[in-house]
């Protein structure tokens, strides 16, 4: 029978579209050894389909125990970023201590919590209050994160160790990836609800950059999930890739890096110099893109469109930081 986790946590899961995907990820939920207190299904599609799942999803995992399953369809698609922000909100109001994160994309492995209830009881007297599981690629293979983030240029630092050392269990970092991060609820709490207006990409970037100013975030070396979705790709070396993505990412990348700055200067951390060379180095790295995939047209239209909107959000004198939750 299975055992609900002794640390309350609560899986924030955002889907879009993506039924057949968000199922798989639901069955691996019900075949967890150790069952979370609570599931939230953030669905920015608002589809019947979707419900239904969720639904059924709700009936199956409290077959033989009591898990809280939250269905919360959105009236319009917030991207990741607003589904996130949604999400956390509705587990950090619960009263839940671990709030767990992942896009519909990936499956957790059935020791997932059992490995984790360890690291979680450890977590607080150590102030690691958030915590990235290592995972898998969709063939198998360890998935490769750059969990170290270079602030002064605003880029993942690409040449950081892939591998652990010998006897190494984790790893510090000063970033995050909501696909399979753990946040306690003090750090919400401290810097309030993932930034919706990223849309996609960066949010957690910098959700994890704000974090580690306050505690230290490490990244573990047990692997307690994998994607379930293949990307194309072209292998960089025999661990790194660099994926193929869409002009309306591409758009986002260069954009959200203007909610990035307006952050580092709120920790002083924001030096022109250096960020504009990051952000030149940001798109290089998108040309080599969109040398090797094509639609070289659109995609330079949609990066230096994004260019133009980060600059505006740079220059906004109304713009503020999600605030801190007051209780």
């Amino acid at each position: 029978m299975n055992t609900v986790s002794e640390q309350e946590v609560a899986i924030v899961i955002v889907t879009y579209k993506r039924q057949v995907l968000l199922r798989e990820l639901l069955e691996s939920v019900c075949a967890l050894n150790v069952r979370p207190q609570m599931v939230v299904v953030v669905d920015n599609e608002n589809s019947l389909e979707t419900k239904e799942i969720v639904q059924k999803f709700k009936v199956d995992v409290n077959a033989d125990t009591k898990t809280e399953v939250v269905y919360a369809p959105q009236s319009e698609n917030t991207g990741g970023s607003g589904g996130f922000s949604a999400g956390v909100e509705i587990a950090y109001k619960s009263g839940i201590d671990w709030i767990w994160t992942m896009d519909d994309d990936v499956a957790v492995m059935p020791n997932a919590l059992d490995v984790m209830q360890s690291r979680l009881k450890c977590a607080l007297k150590n102030d690691h209050r958030v915590l990235q599981p290592s995972r898998q690629n969709f063939d198998g293979t360890p998935f490769y994160w750059q969990y170290n983030f270079l602030v002064n240029l605003g880029i993942p630092n690409p040449i950081a160790p892939s591998t652990f050392a010998e006897g190494e269990t984790y790893i510090q970092m000063n970033t995050a990836c909501f696909e399979g991060s753990f946040f306690h609820r003090s750090i919400v709490q401290e810097i309030g609800y993932p930034d919706p207006r990223f849309f996609i990409y960066w949010d957690d970037t910098v959700y994890g950059y704000l974090a580690s100013k306050i505690t230290d975030p490490i990244l573990i070396n047990d692997i307690i999930m994998r994607r379930t979705r293949k990307i194309d790709n072209i292998r960089i070396g025999t661990t790194r890739k660099l994926n193929s993505t869409s002009d309306m990412v591409r758009f986002y990348i260069m954009r959200n890096r203007g909610y990035m700055a307006n952050y580092f200067k709120l920790q002083e951390d924001y030096h022109f110099i250096s960020f504009t060379f990051g952000t030149f180095l940001t798109l290089a790295k998108e040309v080599i893109r969109l040398k090797l995939s094509g639609n070289f047209k659109s995609g330079i239209k949609a990066l230096f469109s994004g260019m133009k909107e980060a600059r505006r959000i740079r220059h906004d004198k109304t713009w503020k930081p999600m605030p801190p939750i007051l209780e």
